[in-house]
């Protein structure tokens, strides 16, 4: 299992770190032993002093595909999620500033937090669905999957030129404006529609 994650698929968000609109999906990959057990808190690392949390629509996939055509795409998954990548945005920033990856900083372990799925049939229109993170009881991040500059049919024909895509490979699908700190006792639940997707304790 795979956890391929898109970046810069929300303007807003892209706007407020400042990063330009890409003109091609940002393509980047954590391993399997970035995936936050279920139920565990997550612990914050001690190389960062600022891990942020970026809540995500989440895609498994269901079948084994490569250079899948987009008009084919829906038939390689069947559930939708939420997750949070959580990112140690000064680590990323530094390796950024200095032209290297960003694997420190997004990929290290238990960085990825997948919620519980759902069937997508279970939502009147999964292409225009709204999402939610609430910290300690207040909306901190809230979006629509019909503002991603690339549709969930669009990013799985994209990776699928790069990357073979097997069954229980997740795709994080981008995250809306509003990503932030987390500090110690932080609670984080996330609602896909009106579905509870996970919480999670920081510690």
């Amino acid at each position: 299992m795979k956890i391929i994650c898109i970046g810069r698929n929300y303007p807003e968000h892209a706007e407020e770190l400042g990063n330009e609109k890409p003109e091609s999906p940002v393509i980047f990959i954590k391993p399997d032993t970035a995936k936050l057990q279920s139920r565990s808190p997550f612990y914050i690392p001690p190389f960062s002093n600022e891990i942020h949390h970026e809540v995500e629509v989440l895609v498994k996939i269901r079948r084994i595909g490569k250079y899948i055509e987009e008009k084919f795409a829906h038939k390689y998954y069947q559930e939708i999620g939420l997750g949070i990548d959580f990112t140690a945005r000064d680590l990323q920033q530094n390796l950024k500033d200095k032209g290297l990856p960003w694997e420190k900083a997004k990929a290290f372990d238990g960085s990825a937090l997948i919620g519980n799925w759902f069937d997508k049939d279970n939502f009147t229109d999964f292409k225009k669905l709204d999402f939610k993170l609430n910290k300690n009881g207040t909306i901190v991040q809230k979006g629509n999957t019909s503002q991603m500059l690339w549709s969930i049919d669009t990013l799985i024909a994209e990776v699928s030129r790069f990357f073979t895509l097997k069954i229980g490979d997740i795709i994080f699908t981008g995250t809306p404006s509003g990503v932030a700190p987390v500090v110690e006792n932080d609670i984080l639940v996330g609602y896909l529609g009106e579905e509870k997707a996970f919480k999670v304790n920081i510690k």
